[in-house]
């Protein structure tokens, strides 16, 4: 049985199973528990650095000073909070390295192998963090910066895994609307987290971690013996062999000509379109495709900000207006509801202009105003929530894009036509690059709130989301010419 999809200038261009509906729900959930596992320990932050230091429970004179003290890490909530900030900068900068080397690990072996040992091994670490070292009571800082390098490592084999696998069910049709649908497993993530998390905090943070880990190794058992890679596995036609028979199916959305009628469609790294076994292109050849340096630049000063929100926005809530943790933690959840509206509105936008960054430009510059409106917040949970979400749309849509949609068109580009082994590094490529910026950023906010407060953090973000405008704005130049000629051609031709 299957269904049609996607129609494009009154004529279907594909078709899609309950095989796609499977794989479709499978990485999005995949995907989604690794997130929320991420998620919970920033929903915790605040009870991991009461425990952390000697005054949080220390109510008994009983107990001498200098023996509390000696089982705790930290003077001074100050200090603790900057470690946290520390821990999200290994994490991020372990991840970033892991993202580079799962990708070329991804395009060569097994995806569902790849995949599934990093949710399940990953379970495990988050495990022996948070719950077994507070049953113990054992608490070690070197400790603690291993186990999380560790954790960065397995859980950079989840994305360019579920891209790939995506992009071989998924063909360039409608894969902004598809792709901006189905990133919104990141959000869907940190509010699984956020919820799980606020659920059991009232017993201790360390049985948040041990719901999310839990959960999380059930889903890697269950996508080692469910997901499906690719629909060759089970007999149907591949995506390349499907987009063959489109009109333009050589023209993808992101291609490296200046004058897009000089296009040659024959000319790919792979010349030979009888070759069935496609041979994964190299790491240099992957960084010299047309637009993976300046997306994947673009993405560092993005990513950065959207996981500066995805790390400390409970923490900011409940240190700058006093609520407290737990309902801080649901009410973050409205910045990944304006993301997932923002990823697949956007997303479906680009697919009917057939372009990516003119509309990731617009919506940037109106995310430097959202930035601007949600930094004077008011203290009311209504009106904060909606500014969160507006902000959410503007900086959680064009990031999503760029990690899943913008990620599959690079990865099957013309250069690369005809080998689907690109899909996984050309992603790790770029969400690598937006790892090490994110990495650096997390440093710096808890450096800048530290030092200089608040808002001067979001002065901070206003100034990597207008340097996102900078690193894409040749790319939207190119798209927006592009655009204005079509246009002018088809007035012509009236």
């Amino acid at each position: 049985m299957a269904w049609p999809y996607i129609f494009q200038r009154g004529t279907l261009i594909s078709q899609f199973s309950h095989h796609h509906v499977v794989v479709f729900l499978l990485t999005f959930f995949s995907y989604s528990l690794l997130h929320a596992s991420r998620k919970t320990f920033s929903n915790v932050k605040v009870s991991v650095s009461k425990q952390w230091t000697p005054t949080a429970f220390n109510k008994s004179t009983e107990l001498p000073a200098e023996i509390w003290s000696s089982n705790h890490l930290f003077p001074n909530a100050e200090e603790a909070t900057l470690f946290l900030g520390t821990l999200d900068t290994i994490f991020l900068f372990s991840y970033a390295v892991g993202l580079f080397i799962s990708g070329v690990v991804g395009d060569r072996l097994n995806l569902r192998w790849v995949l599934s040992f990093g949710m399940c091994s990953s379970a495990l670490v988050v495990f022996i963090f948070g719950t077994l070292t507070e049953w113990l009571h054992f608490y070690n800082k070197w400790f603690y910066c291993c186990l999380w390098i560790v954790n960065g490592l397995l859980q950079s084999t989840g994305w360019p895994c579920v891209v790939a696998v995506m992009g071989n069910w998924f063909g360039k049709a409608g894969r902004g609307v598809i792709f901006g649908l189905w990133s919104a497993c990141a959000s869907v993530g940190n509010i699984l987290g956020a919820c799980l998390a606020s659920s059991v905090l009232q017993y201790g943070y360390e049985y948040a971690f041990l719901v999310t880990a839990s959960v999380q190794f059930a889903g890697g058992i269950i996508i080692f013996f469910g997901l499906l890679v690719s629909p060759e596995e089970i007999g149907l036609p591949g995506i390349e062999a499907e987009e063959n028979f489109e009109e333009d199916s050589h023209r993808p959305l992101i291609n490296g000509a200046e004058n897009e009628d000089e296009y040659e469609p024959n000319y790919s790294i792979q010349e030979d379109s009888t070759i069935t076994q496609a041979k994964a292109i190299s790491f240099n050849q992957a960084c010299c495709l047309p637009g993976v340096i300046p997306y994947s630049l673009a993405y560092a000063c993005l990513k950065l900000v959207n996981y500066s929100f995805f790390f400390w926005l409970p923490f900011y809530l409940s240190n700058n207006f006093g609520w407290k943790e737990a309902e801080a933690d649901k009410l973050s959840i409205w910045y990944d509801v304006g993301g997932i509206i923002g990823g697949t509105l956007q997303g479906f936008i680009s697919d009917v202009l057939q372009k990516r960054a003119p509309i990731l430009a617009l919506s940037l510059l109106l995310a430097v105003g959202s930035l601007v409106g949600y930094s004077r917040s008011p203290n009311n949970k209504s009106i904060n929530a909606l500014l969160m979400a507006v902000t959410g749309f503007f900086i959680g849509g064009p990031s999503n894009m760029i990690s899943s949609a913008i990620s599959a068109d690079l990865g099957r580009q013309e250069l690369v036509q005809g080998s689907s082994e690109a899909l996984a590094t050309v992603t790790g490529i770029v969400d690598g690059t937006g790892s090490i910026g994110a990495a650096v950023g997390q440093y710096l906010v808890s450096l800048i709130q530290d030092n200089l407060g608040w808002m001067w953090v979001f002065y901070f973000f206003i100034l990597m989301t207008s340097c996102t405008i900078v690193f894409i704005s040749p790319l939207m130049v190119r798209e927006i010419c592009y655009l204005v000629q079509r246009r002018h051609a088809h007035t012509l031709n009236e």
